[in-house]
């Protein structure tokens, strides 16, 4: 008798299927958890004036990450964008969003800063970062805010991800640090903090670069930077979850069928 496998091809077939739902199971408990790390819908209510978040993971997980932590002394939002996407962005994101916890519950006066360099140690002792080339190059680009509940004071620091403000339709940019969260560099370098002032009425974004990095059907280009700029700014005067709506309308509308090539996050509010 020969020792060759005897294949059923509807067996096969059965088995292959059924691995793949297992995994497919398995990403989809694995993103009601990342879910559940991010802030409650509720909580976001009872904290902004008016608030939306876009959000669409490339993949069932997401390695974009929204944060929203306050407590008596000051409120934390902040926007993060982790190398790559689906499972180890994923990963990675649940890393920040502990280490986020960690400093903050931790400490009181902050700088927005501050809590980026802290965050970046922790992020290159976890993944044993020491800047030999070999190294994974893993790493987190964030938009970070803290704004002091007693003076209302709103300070800024950004690890290659900008803040924009759009007041009385004029819109402000406040550029980053071009450096990142990991990656030991060659010389480091402290953040930047830079001090936000506020009117009633201002209205602020926080954004990965998934939605201007998309290429369009029509194009085969890049939304990019400047367009997104553009899309906030005339839809500003509107309430924020009309202007969810058309920011996700216009990237649909530029993607067409092309693949989504990252993950997508615009966290949109007013304090």
């Amino acid at each position: 008798m020969s020792n060759k496998e005897i294949h059923n091809p509807d067996i096969d077939s059965l088995v292959k299927t059924d691995g793949l739902d297992d995994h497919l199971a398995s990403l989809r408990y694995a993103r009601i958890i990342q879910k559940a790390l991010m802030p409650d819908p509720e909580l976001l209510k009872g904290v902004f004036k008016d608030h939306f978040v876009l959000f669409l993971p490339r993949d069932i997980v997401s390695g974009d990450f929204y944060y929203v932590l306050r407590n008596r002394s000051f409120l934390c939002v902040a926007a993060g964008d982790c190398t790559g996407h689906g499972v180890p962005g994923a990963l990675l994101s649940i890393l920040g969003i502990s280490f986020l916890n960690d400093i903050l519950q931790s400490r009181s006066n902050l700088k927005a800063n501050r809590v980026l360099n802290l965050m970046r140690e922790k992020i290159m002792k976890a993944l044993h970062q020491t800047g030999d080339k070999s190294e994974a190059k893993d790493s987190i680009d964030i938009g970070l805010l803290i704004i002091d509940c007693n003076t209302e004071a709103i300070q800024f620091s950004g690890a290659n991800r900008p803040l924009i403000r759009v007041r009385n339709g004029e819109i402000a940019e406040f550029k980053p640090d071009m450096m990142t969260i990991g990656l030991a560099p060659l010389k480091e370098h402290p953040f930047t903090n830079q001090l936000i002032d506020s009117m009633p009425g201002d209205s602020f974004y926080l954004f990965s670069d998934g939605y201007s990095d998309q290429f369009g059907e029509l194009t085969d280009k890049k939304f990019k930077h400047k367009n997104l700029k553009a899309v906030i700014s005339s839809v500003a005067g509107l309430p924020l979850p009309k202007q969810r709506e058309i920011l996700e309308s216009t990237f649909n509308e530029w993607k067409g069928n092309t693949q989504q090539i990252d993950d997508i996050l615009v966290f949109g509010f007013q304090l």
